[in-house]
């Protein structure tokens, strides 16, 4: 093993890019709040255009660990010319599959290489906005936060989209319309409630849940132009699994992103047929699911229709970012908790301890929100009305 490699590996250095990664996230957090108060009541665009940079000198030290730590890639399948003409233009609607533990970071890669890293917005759990830095730059970044009650988060999704079709700058809003990551006894669940409905029954993804899409669409119209299908896959024979912990340690791993523009204009008006077309079209990313599995290519047996592949360059920002913060916060930080360990006193000694515990805690939470074993479980909630 090579010096290179045992650095990634050990655990003071990750504790360091914690440190790094978590204080950086505090300044965010600071300086978004101040901005909320302070300037986004009389000015949501230069709120907004401020926060773009606020969010992404947070977010790309993720891309960071990725691309330059872990020298992780992707293949992206895309039809050249839509490419050139639409991705990263327009504001879009994204729909994606939710297999694997960091398939939102292989989506943030590519969002930074066509430069929009700061405007990737999600559908997310409530919960989600009260875990410090991540959850709380995702609020002020108006992420749209769901309470799994369909009374209030109808209202929710209407009034937020509205919002997020008025920004500046070119946004993008993630879907997991499965509602949860995928697991084989998800899998059994979901297919038990699809042969009770007469769905169409899934052997890699879960049965999406409609209601949150039907309702965003009427909201869509005449601000995002357009739906983005995304297919992810890793291959299944691969030595390293694609986590956030081998990501941490160094491991490379490498992503296939098939990618589909569809103009929202497409998706039927009806709420019923609305969820329709939205079921057929997870057929069709079963489809390529069971082809990739099967032959390591989405097109072989999907029936789907071939595009090219390439692969996008990776930006150099994410690195010089991380570079800066860590030279910010790791010198004084180091410092002031080496004079803790130095100084004598008991009560120094057990606060940079807990200042070291506090930050090696933040992280594995962080990477615990990533866990597949820590999703919710497929149909809980309306097993619980049921009994």
């Amino acid at each position: 093993m090579t010096i290179l490699e045992s650095l990634k590996k050990s655990a003071v250095v990750h504790l360091m890019f914690a440190i790094t990664f978590f204080t950086s996230g505090l300044i965010v957090n600071l300086l978004q709040a101040i901005l909320y108060l302070g300037l986004r009541p009389f000015s949501k665009y230069y709120y907004r255009k401020i926060n773009y940079y606020l969010c992404y000198t947070f977010y790309c030290q993720l891309v960071f660990m990725a691309e330059w730590w872990a020298n992780t890639d992707m293949i992206v399948y895309i039809d050249e010319e839509e490419f050139k003409k639409y991705y990263g233009k327009e504001h879009g609607y994204l729909l994606m599959n939710h297999s694997y533990e960091i398939d939102w970071l292989l989506g943030w890669i590519f969002c930074d290489r066509i430069r929009m890293l700061g405007n990737c917005k999600a559908y997310a759990k409530k919960s989600i906005q009260y875990i410090p830095t991540l959850g709380w730059a995702w609020k002020f970044a108006e992420s749209v936060f769901l309470e799994r009650s369909w009374d209030k988060d109808k209202e929710t999704i209407g009034r937020q989209i509205r919002e997020l079709g008025d920004y500046p700058d070119t946004m993008w809003l993630l879907l997991y319309a499965e509602g949860t990551r995928f697991t084989p006894e998800k899998r059994e669940a979901s297919q038990k409630f699809a042969k009770e409905k007469g769905l169409p029954l899934l052997n890699y993804h879960l049965t999406p849940r409609t209601k949150g899409f039907t309702a965003s669409i009427p909201h869509l119209r005449g601000k995002v132009d357009a739906i983005y299908d995304i297919q992810l896959a890793f291959n299944p024979q691969a030595p390293v699994k694609p986590t956030m912990t081998n990501l941490l340690k160094g491991e490379k791993v490498e992503g296939h992103m098939y990618f589909k523009r569809i103009p929202i204009s497409e998706v039927p008006d009806n709420e019923e047929d609305a969820a329709v077309w939205l079921h057929k079209k997870y057929e069709e990313k079963d489809r390529m699911a069971e082809s990739f599995m099967q032959t390591g290519d989405f097109f072989a047996t999907s029936g789907v229709p071939r595009t090219q592949q390439f692969r996008l360059q990776r930006r150099y920002y994410s690195l010089i970012n991380t570079i800066f913060w860590a030279i910010i916060v790791l010198v004084p930080m180091l410092y002031y908790l080496v004079k803790l360990f130095l100084s004598g006193s008991t009560i120094a000694f057990s606060l940079g301890a807990g200042i070291l515990v506090l930050f090696y805690l933040l992280m594995y939470k962080t990477i615990g929100m990533s866990k597949i074993s820590r999703g919710s479980s497929y149909g809980a909630a309306s097993a619980k009305k049921i009994q």
